[in-house]
């Protein structure tokens, strides 16, 4: 992976077309992938609803937040519904738990979230919440490879990783993604998404979107 080069470092080499071609195939690739997501996007959308509706929750099946996207820029993320609706408010209440609130500065989740609903589980082990977020790649907001959409919240504890994460576009897959998940702490997550961000490269690329295949299927980290 160390072949790999920064923008800065293929300036100084002399070597920016090669930057420009590699975020050229990097483009065309999302656009092919977004349009894919879009078509099977409908028909799982009807199953997930109906789903929903039969486990009594008849609110939205979509969920449309605020992410951090490329150079900081702030977006509208798409994905499916996996928690309860007031999930925000709830968080607030969960996290006067001394424990609770300890696990959460840690790894900026729970393990044994209450908010996820019983249909939320299963589209989460499956990936399946992900999907939506096609749209966001389609729209150009998003990479089918990049860093985690973080949310405007967690800007601060991001820190000095902040500045290198926000180099590229966030990715519906990533290097954190296959590397551990929900396995992983948010330290560590915060430094593979820094490596990324500075290594980026076709190669690289490749490599997590075939390794991307083992870890959905194995549910490895999907919680």
């Amino acid at each position: 992976m160390n072949e790999s080069i920064t923008v800065e470092e293929a300036v100084t080499k002399g070597n920016i077309k090669k930057n420009y071609g590699y975020l050229f195939v990097k483009r065309l690739f999302d656009i092919v992938c977004g349009l894919l997501g879009i078509v099977i996007l409908l028909p799982i959308s009807i199953i997930v609803k109906i789903s929903y509706i039969v486990t009594g929750d008849f609110h939205s099946i979509f969920l449309c937040q605020k992410r951090i996207g490329k150079n900081g820029k702030e977006f509208n993320f798409y994905k499916y519904r996996s928690m309860v609706v007031n999930a925000d408010e709830v968080l607030k209440e969960l996290l006067k738990d001394p424990e609770l609130n300890k696990e959460y500065k840690v790894n900026k989740k729970l393990a044994n979230d209450p908010r996820i609903t019983k249909m939320g589980k299963i589209l989460r082990k499956a990936s399946l919440d992900e999907l939506p977020q096609f749209i966001n790649v389609l729209l150009g907001n998003m990479a089918m490879i990049g860093n985690r959409p973080y949310l405007p919240r967690e800007k601060e504890d991001m820190g000095e990783y902040f500045k290198d994460i926000v180099k590229t576009k966030p990715g519906i897959t990533g290097y954190w993604q296959v590397s551990g998940r929900s396995d992983v702490s948010f330290k560590q997550r915060l430094k593979l998404e820094r490596y990324y961000s500075n290594h980026q490269s076709l190669k690289l690329d490749i490599k997590i979107f075939i390794k991307t295949f083992s870890v959905v299927l194995g549910k490895k980290g999907a919680k």
